[in-house]
């Protein structure tokens, strides 16, 4: 075993844990096809911002190609889900085997902690109400935050209603759970009602044997990583950590090795794939695994990325929502992307290529954005001739 990786190689092997290594299926894409990819990564960041789509399902198309969505809302919301929702990297779907090694969070919750500082004070001040929600929620359930009287915001932190911060509180501390969505707001019911049994009732690890599987999982879908990385993927401190990677390195499922160009410490995982050679072809999710941590995208792929939805438009590089295009092992080009559904129109807004792009990239991404088009079933793409790709790329989708 290797332990000094170069740059290249440590892009195939981040990108091969990814699954980015395999080729889409050529058949059918059924719940199998979903559960392989979710075993890989772990979960999928949940984002309420639906510019192309929302964020959630866009990891399973870069990876499986067009699929239909329910898939995904069948895993989450049926009786026979297989994920399940807790705030992981920021709120997302996981794998209901998860619950167990996150039940430490939950618990520290209920104590405000492991939670945003805010709403952690708010409610220190307001248990009576809190308790009043979630008897509601035993009596309704699964009920909305919208259908409780006053639950409307009133502008307070994060324009919440009181009631809202007690839904999201109870979320927090695992009193309650997301059963189904209505559009996207949650309908709450109670864990016990939602999950499988085997898995409410699952024994629930000491926390530094959930933080020690975690991290288990985060190796096994970075493949090369530092410790910030594996780290960042559940959002665990350093206090969760500590001396935790040193045991896996001790029990033999990390490496310590050394990557080209990289300061820090990297870890490759055991089991890891290191392939010749990375065929991919997907347009990236700006909360995708593969440059939701941006440092480490820039560490990767040299490749500068941030999500520029909230700067004011006079002032964005690239544009409101831009997505990162994959190409072989390398970020080819970055795209701003528009779902117009009422005109049934993809919208390329901008189109750029990176440094040393490929001289097929306007041919690849004309081929993936017409794949992304037929997904969301749009009946065009257009291109405005913004961005030094953006005229390749029209004539060749003009072709």
């Amino acid at each position: 075993m290797k332990d000094r990786i170069s740059l290249k190689l440590a892009r195939r092997i981040a990108l091969a844990a990814q699954g980015f290594a395999d080729s889409r299926p050529a058949g059918p894409i059924d719940r199998r096809h979903l559960n392989k990819v979710l075993s890989r990564i772990g979960l999928l960041q949940i984002d309420s911002v639906s510019v192309v789509v929302r964020a959630h399902y866009m990891p399973l198309f870069s990876r499986l190609g067009s699929y239909p969505r329910d898939l995904l809302d069948k895993a989450a919301n049926s009786k026979k889900r297989s994920l399940f929702e807790y705030w992981a990297h920021e709120a997302s779907f996981l794998p209901v085997e998860t619950y167990p090694l996150l039940r430490w969070r939950m618990e520290r919750a209920s104590r405000h902690k492991e939670m945003y500082t805010g709403l952690a004070k708010w409610a220190q001040q307001n248990k009576r109400l809190i308790d009043d929600i979630y008897s509601e929620v035993v009596a309704r359930g699964p009920v909305a935050a919208s259908d409780i009287d006053g639950a409307k915001g009133s502008g307070g932190w994060w324009g919440w209603s009181d009631e809202k911060h007690a839904f999201e509180w109870l979320f927090w501390a695992g009193r309650i759970t997301t059963a189904s969505r209505r559009g996207f707001e949650r309908l709450y019911d109670l864990p016990e009602r939602v999950l499988p049994a085997a898995i409410y009732n699952a024994a629930v690890p000491q926390a530094a044997d959930a933080h020690r599987e975690l991290l288990r999982i985060s190796a096994r879908a970075l493949g090369i990583a530092t410790v910030g990385d594996l780290r960042d993927y559940f959002r665990l401190s350093p206090a969760d950590v500590k001396g935790r990677v040193e045991e896996l390195v001790e029990s033999g499922e990390l490496l310590p090795v050394r990557v080209e160009g990289w300061s820090q410490q990297a870890y490759l995982h055991t089991g890891a794939r290191m392939p010749r050679k990375v065929e991919a072809r997907a347009l990236l999710a700006p909360f995708d695994p593969v440059v939701w941590e941006r440092s480490r995208a820039e560490r990767l792929f040299c490749f500068r990325y941030r999500i520029e939805i909230y700067t004011p438009a006079a002032k964005r590089q690239y544009g409101y929502y831009v997505l990162p295009f994959l190409l072989g092992d390398t970020i080819a080009a970055r795209i701003d992307l528009k779902a117009d559904r009422p005109a049934g129109v993809l919208r390329v807004q901008a189109a750029y290529a990176e440094p040393g792009a490929p001289a097929h990239t306007a041919e690849a991404l004309a081929d993936e954005l017409r794949l992304m088009a037929q997904w969301l079933e749009l009946e065009r793409i257009e291109v405005v001739p913004a961005g030094d790709l953006a005229p390749a790329l029209k004539d060749t989708l003009a072709s």
